[in-house]
């Protein structure tokens, strides 16, 4: 089916009056776009990230307006005329599919190889058939596709401690990726955490596309920071510890993130922006940690770290 994609352009301040006027004269399914929400939720949430991309804030530079879609049919195209003589002010239309909606965002999508073993496949396209362990993934709105230098590193780094026998607990799991790649690589069981509740379903249905189920990974939502009942929930013991989010969360993680370990085990953390990687490794420090690599790839670095004392 054909849309009728709907553009309203407005000032920030008159965007509720102008979604008011609009429900009046019948439109429905507004999306407001608005720079200074976008702003303002970046300021807010600002512990989560310490990198937006550029082309993301490209799209919303300058951008203030209310979208609405109605049928390309005789009676949408019969409902926009009434619509924008109602309206008294300009707007721009275009045509969309609901298949554009569906699948478009799929052609961006391609298996990334990722370290010596591993190769990363969304779910729709077949493995490459090169003796890499295909970690399958359904890529969706939660952080951790295997794209991201980050999450590469992070990986790569993974290859060279997993190995039966071993758990993996992965803090700030997002869709699983680490855990599920530790896995594939060798390891018994992993857990998960992430503050979203969402994690958990997707982790544990990315996980179930890779023929893992809940006896040897299971995922938390939840705040290890400000939690103690949660870290007590995730218990201790664990050979491999991950942390693939942002400085601001790793420098605190990492007073914590020993309890979290057996003897002589591993901290992975990344997601370390350029000028904040030797903050983070003097945390790292000071919290009985040695340094064993350290990577850099792009403006994103990543430790692996022993705990020592």
């Amino acid at each position: 089916m054909q849309w009728i994609e709907v553009s309203v352009p407005a000032k920030s301040g008159e965007l509720d009056e102008l979604c008011d006027r609009l429900a009046a004269l019948g439109a429905g399914g507004m999306v407001v776009e608005d720079e200074q929400d976008f702003q303002n939720f970046l300021e807010q949430n600002h512990q989560y990230w310490d990198y937006v991309d550029e082309e993301l804030e490209q799209q919303y530079r300058g951008v203030s307006r209310v979208k609405f879609y109605l049928a390309d049919d005789e009676d949408g195209r019969a409902q926009l005329a009434a619509i924008c003589a109602g309206l008294d002010r300009e707007v721009t239309t275009s045509i969309v599919r609901d298949e554009d909606w569906e699948n478009n965002w799929r052609q961006y999508y391609v298996p990334i190889e990722v370290g010596q073993r591993l190769v990363v496949v969304p779910e729709w396209l077949d493995a490459p058939e090169d003796g890499r362990v295909p970690l399958r993934l359904d890529p969706g709105l939660i952080f951790g596709t295997g794209s991201h230098a980050t999450t590469r590193m992070c990986l790569a780094a993974l290859e060279q401690f997993s190995a039966p026998g071993k758990r993996i607990l992965d803090l700030g799991c997002g869709s699983g990726i680490l855990a599920i790649g530790g896995l594939l690589l060798g390891c018994d069981c992993a857990v998960g955490c992430d503050i979203d509740p969402k994690a958990p379903e997707v982790a544990e249905s990315n996980a179930a596309l890779n023929g893992i189920g809940p006896d040897r990974f299971n995922v938390y939502a939840g705040d290890v920071l400000s939690d103690a009942g949660m870290r007590a929930s995730l218990g201790k013991g664990y050979e491999i510890v991950c942390a693939n989010i942002v400085a601001d969360v790793i420098i605190p993680l990492s007073a914590i993130a020993g309890d979290f370990l057996a003897p002589e085990s591993v901290f992975l953390c990344s997601g370390i922006i350029e000028g904040r990687q030797d903050e983070v490794a003097a945390a790292l420090k000071q919290n009985g940690f040695e340094i064993l690599e350290h990577f850099c790839e792009e403006e994103w670095h990543c430790f692996t770290a022993r705990k020592t004392k």
